[in-house]
């Protein structure tokens, strides 16, 4: 074995011949990657099936549904209108398949099919489910069980296998007459369809370079190595040299200087198992050397993502009081759209306890029959069942974490509806619905997330206890402060549903809702244990006289208020007690807030409409993205022990160097290449907002390059996301969103890293990059 840097062979005597890029590019290439060309399903899957695509609002189409040879994309058009385009969605896009009527659109609309043929594929981001149903048992199972392994090979993909799946299903899409040969012209339309506005010139040169058969026609090998060509990264060839020397190989040791340079585990040991893992040169990885595809394998890697995969885990303590803890929490939870006349649906409580919610809203009504519903009161927003949608709560809560849910109850049922509500929770909630105190659980804190796993809280109004009275504890305010309180919460929401209605009806309307509101019925005061809703004391009161249990919502306006005239006192009440805050009212269209200013005090449920795209949710999305997801984060000791000691401040440098396969904006022919910058956002406390941006680059949305370096002092780095923007650079109008990533700083690697941007709802936009530089010190 070679261990030392002289004595080592030189890169062209460790290079294998080229394996697997000789022949025709054949139909099915993309699937013998991924081993699926002989697969039952696959196979079924490519043929097509007859599928019935059931609507939201009922009814059936038939739609013809078939895999493409790119193993990714499904496409599915009427059987009789050919002329019109056919719609596609990619399998990379399903975050999920339901089997049977498990969704509400097959359960409200399904029933004309067997529950054996149908199925739901629930997509990321906002894209809605697509409920379906097939002619057979067999063919429903096929589509389900390929689905499913297409799904699972796609996410065992390493990024270089990501982007050549990506380079040869451009290639599918551009070779027109299908011949599997690429004229220049076909080359030049797959450059477009890249992001690439290439010289014609370069273009020509570097067709006629790998056109080694001089037909001015690429195929086979030819084609291999003029995608190789394209997909060349020089700044990580650049980089590479950097350490490997003259030689073009990396040895262990040098790998180590690598490692010790990015801030990481630089042991021998570990070079070495680097190594062990990511050279695709059995030669080179049996002499513990790396060469250029095996270091862009490992950068391209988990191991080169700017997120410390430490952090993809449930990694915080999760023994500290609830109070201690940011939770992911939901308004409005019920809408899809907007909220005064979008619909309504259980769909978006699965989707956003699926993101990691663990708050969720459910503003409950008088329904007829005697069954409560749940929408938007005094909107033309739809209405669903109450039941409906604890059956879906129930099915989806612990699925993407185990942490418990809080039921936001906005009740405004009578008292029979109200018992009607209990006997549904406890029935189907069962064991995981809290209806008591934790056993030896001290009083004067509350109960961490790790005790009340897997269970589910209801948040509302309690009816004061004997032992309360008993104790001279019967409310924090005389009746007319309460009564006023609630009058002002009330006309919030009221002006939220119906912002034109006149002040008049509003006063008309109130006294019923007052009369409602003011009485709860036993039952449900039961099921609230530790998440009892009141009117907010004052920070004075609620200081001098804790009470744990108790928790007041607050609207953006209120808490802004609040955070202006006393926000350390608002800070220390927050490590206690548990508040609420929710946007104001008068946004038709369902708008968010910044949540941040919210976070820096302290609060903990900082409510946000989940079906509202924009930076508000990118927001939310980065601070729950550490700790596994789990919808619950550790507040910074400053906010959990106030006043807590100094942060410590950090000079932040960020160098911009390149992306990779940024999307196009408009996949229409004629849409325009990008002229992509990126934008770097710090959000933390006042003094530390700070956004700094690159220079455009001019058409070139394939492989920009900016080699610019921006810089930022934190003062409160626990506080403090980084939220990286892509956006297209345009002279006469607004810029255009490409792409984007948020994660707080603490969760954030030194060194050289690479950034997987996601869509304007979330979803990814893999294989599109960012690569940069950070480096970060304490002043």
């Amino acid at each position: 074995m070679i261990c030392g840097r002289k004595a080592r062979p030189a890169a062209e005597q460790l290079r294998a011949p080229s394996e697997g890029a000789g022949g025709s590019r054949r139909p099915g290439r993309a699937l013998k990657k991924m081993g699926l060309t002989e697969d039952e399903d696959v196979q079924r899957m490519l043929q097509g099936s007859l599928l019935w695509k059931v609507k939201a609002r009922g009814g059936s189409r038939a739609r013809l549904f078939r895999l493409q040879e790119d193993g990714v994309t499904v496409c599915f058009e009427g059987r009789f209108r050919r002329a019109r385009s056919p719609q596609s969605f990619s399998v990379a896009h399903i975050e999920g398949l339901r089997q049977g009527r498990q969704s509400e659109g097959l359960r409200k609309h399904g029933a004309a099919f067997p529950e054996r043929h149908c199925f739901t594929l629930a997509f990321k981001g906002r894209r809605k489910n697509l409920d379906l149903a097939a002619r057979g048992e067999e063919d429903a199972r096929h589509w389900v069980q390929g689905l499913t392994k297409l799904m699972g090979r796609l996410q065992a993909m390493s990024q270089m296998e990501k982007l050549d799946h990506w380079i040869h299903g451009v290639l599918q899409r551009a070779d027109r007459n299908k011949d599997n040969k690429m004229s220049f012209r076909e080359v030049k339309s797959m450059l477009r369809m890249l992001n690439i506005d290439m010289d014609d010139v370069y273009a020509s040169k570097l067709f006629k370079e790998c056109d080694h058969s001089g037909n001015e026609r690429l195929e086979g090998r030819e084609l291999e190595e003029f995608c190789r060509r394209l997909l060349r990264r020089p700044e990580l060839e650049e980089l590479f040299g950097r350490y490997s020397g003259e030689d073009r190989v990396l040895s262990a040791e040098e790998l180590q200087d690598f490692l010790r340079d990015q801030g990481e585990e630089s042991s021998l040991r570990q070079a070495r198992s680097i190594i062990r893992t990511y050279e695709l040169n059995e030669k080179a990885k049996r002499q513990d050397l790396m060469m250029l595809d095996g270091f862009m394998m490992y950068l391209l890697s988990a191991a080169g993502d700017i997120l410390n995969q430490e952090h993809t885990k449930v990694h915080q303590d999760m023994s500290q009081p609830l109070s201690h803890y940011f939770i992911s929490s939901s308004h409005n939870t019920y809408l899809t759209r907007n909220q005064i006349g979008g619909t309504s649906s259980t769909e978006a409580y699965v989707r956003a306890l699926r993101a990691g919610c663990r708050c969720v809203e459910l503003d409950c009504w008088e329904g007829s029959d005697g069954e409560p519903v749940v929408y938007h009161g005094h909107t033309l927003t739809s209405k669903i069942l109450f039941r409906d949608v604890i059956e879906s709560i129930r099915d989806s809560a612990f699925e993407k974490s185990p942490y418990p849910v809080i039921l936001s109850l906005e009740n405004h049922c009578g008292l029979e509806q109200q018992a009607t509500m209990a006997r549904h929770m406890k029935a189907i909630l069962g064991d995981r619905l809290l209806t008591q105190p934790l056993q030896g659980q001290d009083p004067h804190n509350l109960p961490s997330p790790e005790q009340l796993k897997e269970k589910i809280l209801v948040k509302g109004k309690k009816l004061p206890e004997l032992w309360q009275e008993s104790q001279g504890v019967t409310s924090l305010l005389d009746p007319e402060e309460e009564e006023e309180e609630e009058e002002e919460e009330e006309e919030e929401k009221m002006q939220e549903r119906s912002p034109r209605r006149s002040l008049q009806s509003l006063q008309e309307i109130k006294p019923l809702q007052a009369k409602d509101a003011s009485q709860v019925s036993p039952e449900l005061s039961a099921l609230v244990v530790y998440c009892q809703a009141v009117p907010f004391p004052g920070l004075a009161q609620a200081l001098r006289h804790p009470q744990p249990c108790q928790m007041s919502s607050f609207s953006e306006r209120k808490a802004r208020k609040l955070i202006k005239e006393a926000g350390p006192a608002l800070v220390r009440y927050n490590a206690r007690q548990l508040s609420r805050v929710y946007p104001l009212g008068l946004k038709m269209n369902s708008a968010n807030y910044n949540p941040q200013e919210m976070w820096n005090a302290g609060c903990q449920l900082v409510a946000l409409n989940f079906q509202t795209p924009g930076y508000e949710m990118d927001l939310n999305a980065g601070r729950f993205l550490p700790n596994g997801r789990c919808g619950y984060v550790l507040k910074p000791l400053c906010l959990r022990s106030p006043p807590g000691e100094g942060s410590r401040r950090l000079a932040l440098h960020i160098r911009v160097i390149t992306a990779q396969q940024l999307p196009k904006l408009n996949r229409d022919k004629g849409s325009s290449i990008v002229d992509p910058f990126v934008r770097v956002e710090i959000h933390g406390i006042p003094a530390d907002c700070a956004k700094q941006q690159t220079h455009h680059k001019l058409n070139n949305g394939f492989n920009p390059r900016w080699e610019e370096t921006l810089r930022f002092q934190v003062r409160v780095p626990e506080l403090a996301l980084v939220r990286f923007v892509v956006e297209d650079y345009d002279s006469t109008s607004c810029n255009d969103f490409v792409g984007q990533f948020t994660l707080p700083l603490p969760s954030m690697r030194q060194g050289y890293r690479h950034i997987h941007l996601l869509s304007r709802d979330g979803a990814s936009l893999s294989p599109a990059t960012l690569f940069v530089h950070v480096r970060s010190k304490s002043l």
